[in-house]
């Protein structure tokens, strides 16, 4: 690939261990992937390091460069590690400690020594002002002067970096928030500070002051390092357009991510699951269950219907996957579920048997096979260890992997400890790794009414492929789809991601034939909202628009999603929002209650301007026509074979569309490696990605 005279188009996501990267030539559509090791002092040098051997490579300068896109976890860690500035809380005065009470329900009822998820700040950094706004938005008691003063003062004389501002009932009325706000600013006015009423205007006090605490608690982290990306860029000769991916697939440029970070938290994982809807598409798949396992996290979605699952709230730094054990974000994101399951989780021993996870050796030192100072065995050296992984071809070769010094490590973390050898050790690490994903993906599948006897599998990242095979057969699917670049897939779905702006707001409304016209003032607000932000996006194409709005019969708790009807909102409408929420409600549960009224409680709009981009080519086949894709064989462990055994190894770039052969089998690209088990198929398609025909049962 070289310089060209149409601007070519980069996307990179930083992961915990490594930045990927696709670069994708417009003048034929095709791509070239690469990846290095990730800095997480520092995020912008590996993608300045990696963009440089990237453009290198292919013989791009950087102005032939004409669009970013980037998908990244820097918000997500920082508040998994707890590692943003010294933030204040400020919110009603006889509130301070809703966030820490949260919600009356336990996540794990019977652990009597149980921990709930501790607010990102102190008690001693919540702050509270004299105010309040009843539920209609009417003024109950003015601000107070005097603790409007006192909450200035403090934040001055303490060294707060970045404020958030969360009063009761601000979704109905914002203007005690903004005054607040215009008080602090003419103190402080490079402060960054977020207010409910613009993060997060839904009713449910602990999720929205938690979501607006999380978007200051990340806003400097977030500005700082898009500013460092930005410099890093531009020293490289690249200045051209930058979008950030968002949780729920869309693309943002940076002033609006540096706005409402919160909303980019997920964005890497999204981008994944926008590859799998696409890859959905090209096999003629409508349902998907979605997996990709990098260094540090395993992340797992799903699709139904050809579209992904979105949530209206998700949590962060969830405990064993249980609802209520994390920080609850009011947030639109693609349905995930994410756990500490990566190539670098730390295998160890617990009250004699081995446990893994979810600590990570992360991309610095890394696994003990890096040969990078690390000292604790993780899932690549058991990989390696048992033959999965080739130490000569690790990144394409870019690194070389310590096979006996992972031994050693295993030896002497796991093995001697248990009384056991090195290669049980290893497949014992290997076992409990999957055993961990396998009970994420029951939580995303069944646990979640979906049956994933009924859904394909597609498997990515740098890991994922090594152990989907036997995560595929414990929860008895029948196909998995192992994508072309399937090492780099998330930086691969942001080539095809939209620019998307959404907007939410609570007016709880009854859904009676008279509310037409309360329904259009909700929507007018919305669209206006979104207005403003596209305006910001600089595209001029008329948006495609999304409706839908979370609803429930009056008297219940909680509400479910449902997808309003396009159209005007005339007379006529109230009675069609009815009749799909009624249908919704009875595909659900099997019943309806034809004499309880309706009510929407939260609505959403949606608009979504396709990419620019052209459609992805993806497949590049190296391979001739009767040349042998099998360029060698190597031990493996396979269980089912009564341990280790000669496997053929399989080169991806020679593989041609319609190629088929039965596993064992080891497939080798350069940003990952897929293993096959005996009794398995494998079969690649015309669009390039292999399709595994999942054969055996133990």
């Amino acid at each position: 690939m070289t310089s060209t005279s149409q601007p070519v188009q980069i996307a990179f996501d930083i992961g915990g261990t490594f930045t990927d990267f696709v670069l994708q030539d417009p003048t034929n559509g095709g791509m070239r992937f690469w990846k290095v090791p990730s800095t997480p002092d520092d995020p912008s040098r590996a993608v300045l390091s990696g963009l440089s051997e990237l453009l290198d490579e292919s013989g791009v300068q950087g102005p032939d460069v004409g669009v970013i896109l980037h998908a990244t976890t820097v918000a997500t860690n920082a508040i998994i590690e707890r590692k943003g500035p010294k933030t204040a809380f400020i919110t009603t005065q006889g509130f301070r400690d809703i966030l820490i009470m949260g919600r009356q329900k336990r996540y794990d009822t019977f652990d009597i020594y149980l921990t709930k998820p501790m607010p990102l700040v102190d008690r001693k950094d919540v702050l509270e002002v004299d105010e309040r706004i009843d539920v209609f938005g009417e003024t109950v008691k003015s601000i107070d002067p005097a603790s409007l003063e006192g909450v200035v003062n403090t934040i001055t004389e303490d060294g707060y970096e970045s404020a958030a501002i969360a009063f009761i009932h601000a979704y109905a009325d914002g203007s005690h928030e903004r005054a607040v706000r215009d008080a602090i600013a003419d103190k402080h006015p490079d402060m960054p500070i977020s207010i409910s009423s613009e993060v997060s205007p839904k009713m449910r006090e602990f999720e929205r002051f938690s979501t607006t605490l999380a978007n200051a608690y990340v806003k400097p982290v977030v500005e700082n390092y898009l500013g460092n990306l930005e410099g890093a860029l531009k020293e490289r000769g690249i200045e051209s357009d930058i979008f950030i991916m968002q949780s729920n697939a869309g693309l943002v440029p940076p002033e609006l991510a540096r706005d409402m970070p919160i909303r980019i938290v997920e964005s890497g994982p999204a981008a994944g699951v926008m590859m799998c809807g696409v890859i959905g598409r090209e096999e003629g798949k409508q349902n998907m269950l979605t997996f990709d396992m990098g260094g540090t996290t395993a992340k797992l979605g799903a699709i139904d219907g050809g579209e992904p699952a979105v949530m209206a709230t998700f949590e962060v730094a969830m405990i064993n996957c249980r609802p209520g054990s994390g920080i609850p974000l009011n947030i639109s994101a693609v349905e995930l579920l994410e756990i500490g399951a990566g190539g670098g989780s730390i295998a160890r021993t617990d009250l004699g048997l081995i446990a893994v996870g979810p600590e990570s050796a992360g991309a610095d030192p890394g696994p003990i096979c890096y040969g990078q100072g690390g000292t604790e065995p993780t899932v690549t050296d058991a990989n390696l260890v048992l033959g999965y992984l080739n130490p000569d071809y690790f990144n394409g070769g870019a690194m070389s992997l310590d096979r006996a010094a992972a031994e050693e490590g295993i030896r002497r973390v796991i093995a001697d400890p248990l009384g056991i050898n090195v290669g049980e050790a290893a497949w014992g690490i290997h076992t409990i790794a999957n055993a961990n994903m396998e009970r994420a993906m029951r939580v995303v599948s069944v646990e979640r009414g979906r049956d994933p006897r009924d859904y394909t599998l597609v498997s990515f990242g740098g890991a994922g492929p090594v152990h989907t095979t036997r995560i595929a057969r414990s929860l008895g699917i029948p196909e998995i789809i192992i994508p072309y670049g399937a090492g780099v897939g998330s930086a691969v779905g942001l080539l095809e991601a939209d620019n998307k702006i959404d907007a939410t707001l609570t007016r709880v409304t009854r859904i009676r034939p008279d509310a037409a016209t309360d329904i259009a003032a909700v929507y007018e607000e919305l669209e206006a909202r979104v207005a403003a932000d596209l305006a910001r996006l600089g595209r001029s194409e008329t948006p495609r628009w999304s409706r839908y709005a979370y609803m429930r019969y009056v008297g219940q708790g909680y509400e479910r999603k449902v997808d309003l009807p396009d159209g005007p909102m005339d007379a006529g409408y109230p009675d069609k929002i009815s009749d799909v929420f009624i249908e919704s409600y009875l595909r659900n549960y099997g019943f309806t209650d034809p004499d309880a009224e309706i009510e929407a409680i939260d609505w959403y709009l949606v608009a979504t301007i396709p990419s620019n981009y052209d459609a992805l080519h993806r497949f590049e086949s190296a391979g001739e026509e009767g040349e042998n894709f099998v360029v060698g064989s190597r031990d493996a462990y396979f269980p089912e074979m009564d341990g280790y055994m000669e496997c053929d190894v399989i080169d991806r770039y020679r593989l041609r569309a319609g190629d088929t052969f039965d596993g064992p089998a080891i497939i080798e690209e350069r940003e990952s490696t897929t293993l096959v088990l005996p009794g398995d198929v494998v079969t690649v398609s015309s669009s390039g990605h292999m399709v595994i025909k999942v054969g055996y049962e133990d």
